[in-house]
């Protein structure tokens, strides 16, 4: 098993100048955006050109028991994150905009350090993350067409974590691989040597990607938008993030979460939209805690669309049904913290609905705080059951 030999080979065609050029480019680009210190007050918002389009349709659903995330804000800027091992190259942590997140260069491989050896993945399971994709390459000076395909997560199937496997090649069940600054340059291969491409428009920004695998069938959604359906790949067992070359200042994640659980064999949104209704049928209210929002702020994290989406299905059928729209936090914090929050969030989730065609006289936003906890506050379960959307029928 070679480190990167193929994507060594796939890349060697570039010449250095050109690779030098990019990578000047964006970090002129940059300018001081990418700090190496944590300031005072740490904002939990990407600086971004435009913000990401809200997904209008998709059946994904992250799993339903957590095995790892990391969301990088309890990591100290200018160290290696304390939730990842290194396999090659060099990770760390920056501020881009404000936002701490990983970055990867020097030919860099990161995997999820985790105590159990060999493979870890379940036969259904969901991945996400957050990268920061920048402006179209060709609106970058002297890019030279470079940029392209410098964020790559590697599914293997080896009992071995030591080593990298290759993008592509009998140890490497899945490769999706996507550029952070061009729009059409996106990728995968899979069992071995079978291979495939998409386009999905970006704009400047944060961006989120999600991953399904159940058994056999894959999937890959981009803000939402599916963008890889493939029903017949092998058994994963570890993943990892790579990224080529030697940029700086260029490639960053974020919010990676690896969740037990995934989409089912086939498309089951009309059925997670009967799920929404069966709910209301039978309780009158349908409660969530896969609404997200950014810690400390009524900001909603872009996976929160798939729930959302759910919803607005829901009342388009049914126009004349009114809801109460009740925003739920955990115990940590005051009162007079968590109750202004909890309002301002169930206005988020109105102005989302709004926003995918919801006609918002029908909603009534209400914050609750955390005084109608349904789980232990001692406990980090019970105060993520406790962090809830409820959608009230009156």
């Amino acid at each position: 098993m070679s480190t990167g030999v193929h994507a060594q080979g796939l890349f060697g065609k570039l010449k250095d100048k050109a690779v030098n050029a990019a990578k000047n480019a964006v970090e002129r680009q940059l300018g001081n955006s990418v700090e190496t210190e944590t300031s005072e007050s740490e904002s939990t918002e990407a600086v971004a050109e435009d913000s990401p389009e809200a997904a209008t349709s998709t059946d994904f659903k992250r799993g339903s028991v957590i095995m790892f995330q990391d969301d990088v804000t309890a990591e100290q800027v200018g160290e290696f994150p304390s939730k990842w091992d290194l396999l090659g190259g060099a990770a760390e942590v920056k501020t881009l905009g404000g936002v701490k997140a990983i970055e990867v260069t020097e030919n860099g491989v990161i995997t999820p350090l985790l105590k159990q050896e060999g493979a870890y993945l379940p036969e259904e399971f969901t991945i996400e993350y957050d990268f920061y994709y920048w402006k179209d390459g060709s609106q970058v000076k002297d890019n030279d067409g470079i940029g392209l395909n410098d964020m790559k997560l590697i599914l293997a199937n080896t009992t071995d974590r030591s080593e990298y496997p290759g993008e592509s090649g009998d140890y490497t069940s899945f490769a999706l691989r996507h550029g952070v600054c061009e729009s059409y340059e996106h990728g995968y291969y899979y069992n071995g040597d079978r291979a495939g491409s998409f386009e999905h428009p970006f704009k400047q920004g944060w961006h989120h990607v999600a991953l399904s695998f159940n058994k056999r069938a894959l999937k890959v959604y981009f803000d939402g938008k599916r963008v890889v359906n493939l029903p017949n790949v092998k058994q994963p067992t570890w993943f990892c993030f790579q990224v080529p070359f030697e940029y700086h200042n260029l490639t960053f994640i974020r919010n990676v979460v690896l969740a037990k659980g995934a989409v089912a064999l086939y498309d089951r949104n009309a059925q997670d939209i009967t799920a929404v209704e069966k709910a209301i049928q039978e309780t009158g209210k349908f409660v969530t805690n896969n609404i997200l929002f950014e810690t400390g702020k009524a900001t909603l994290k872009p996976e929160s669309m798939t729930e959302i989406q759910k919803v607005a299905d829901y009342m388009k059928k049914n126009p004349s049904v009114r809801f109460e729209v009740q925003g739920h936090t955990d115990n940590q914090g005051s009162d007079a913290v968590n109750d202004p929050l909890s309002q301002k969030r169930a206005e988020a989730v109105v102005k989302a609905l709004a926003d995918l065609g919801v006609d918002d006289f029908n909603l009534k936003p209400v914050g609750k705080g955390s005084h109608e906890p349904v789980a232990d506050n001692k406990t980090d379960a019970g105060r993520a059951k406790n962090r809830r959307v409820e959608f009230i029928k009156r």
